[in-house]
């Protein structure tokens, strides 16, 4: 896609925030979707249907709920973090946010919201509904890589420099995508 279809066909703006990039504008009614998807899916087979929670019987309560709980824990301090520096306060001058958890991801609200996700697949060893992250994981991978074209078009080297140097969603090396 073109920097003019980028800028022109897919960007969503927040009004009255120049400071702010933007984001690809169905990015927030699939994410809704997404969630809706996962969280009928999973209070289905959790508490409902029981069809692939058979781990359940293998694994103790013990382990995979404090386990999920961390997850879920991560998971606020990675998004509100994450929100508060992006959205807290306005830029007088925009530049490439690269402290505090962005030092540590590139994408550190995308990662907390996946890790909602794993978190709570966790707690409840719902395979189902941890079979949506196939799906789930791939989609904050395009947003996540869509909205990276719109800061290199805006910050260009600055922020070049900074994807070669922090991973986009996941810490770990082995998960490291490049783009």
């Amino acid at each position: 896609m073109t920097s003019e279809n980028l800028r022109a066909h897919n960007h969503k703006r927040h009004a009255g925030r120049e400071d702010l990039t933007g984001e690809h504008r169905l990015g927030d009614t699939v994410q809704l979707i997404l969630l809706l998807i996962f969280l009928a899916v999973w209070i289905l087979d959790s508490f409902v249907l029981h069809h692939a929670t058979f781990l359940t019987r293998s694994i103790p309560w013990y382990v995979n709920t404090p386990l999920g709980i961390i997850l879920l824990v991560a998971a606020f301090v990675l998004s509100r973090s994450g929100l508060k520096m992006v959205f807290g306060e306005t830029q007088e001058t925009p530049h490439v946010i690269i402290q505090g958890v962005f030092s540590i991801v590139r994408h550190p609200i995308y990662l907390g919201v996946i890790l909602v996700y794993i978190g709570l697949s966790c707690m409840t060893l719902s395979l189902l509904s941890a079979a949506l992250l196939i799906i789930i994981i791939p989609f904050y991978r395009y947003i996540s890589r869509y909205e990276e074209r719109l800061l290199i078009m805006r910050f260009g080297d600055e922020y070049q420099t900074y994807m070669r140097k922090v991973p986009m969603l996941f810490p770990l090396r082995i998960f490291r995508f490049r783009t």
